[in-house]
């Protein structure tokens, strides 16, 4: 047991790794900016698949955040590491991995009966 745990932590590049998506959640997104300044603004650091901007559907406007998807995980962390911080529409964006939706089997739900073990 001990071996095991000392083996654990002499590498924590393995406990702690996170795995790279394609797509990245940016935040900061100016309520002037559109998905084809987006679109633009990131596809000079790769192919741009796709543009997600989350609408206020009451103000008909961004809300502020937004989902940008690159053809390759290199391409899209190229994006992270150069346009993290920068202006962009006359805000400052704010980049990170966006978290990959794990898809549940319907068959591997927990069962809540009641208090039965």
């Amino acid at each position: 047991m001990l071996n095991h745990f000392l083996y654990r932590c002499s590498a924590p590049s393995l406990l702690f790794s996170r795995t790279f998506s394609s797509t990245l959640f940016v935040k900061g997104v100016s309520f002037s900016s559109t998905e084809e300044t987006l679109a633009q603004a990131f596809s000079q650091y790769g192919q741009v698949l796709k543009v997600d901007m989350i609408m206020d559907k009451f103000r008909r406007r961004p809300k502020g955040f937004a989902y940008v998807t690159f053809s390759s995980t290199e391409e899209a962390e190229k994006a992270l590491l150069e346009l993290n911080g920068q202006l962009v529409d006359g805000r400052v964006l704010i980049l990170d991995t966006a978290k990959v939706a794990k898809h549940d089997r319907p068959d591997s739900k927990p069962n809540h009966t009641g208090g039965e073990s």
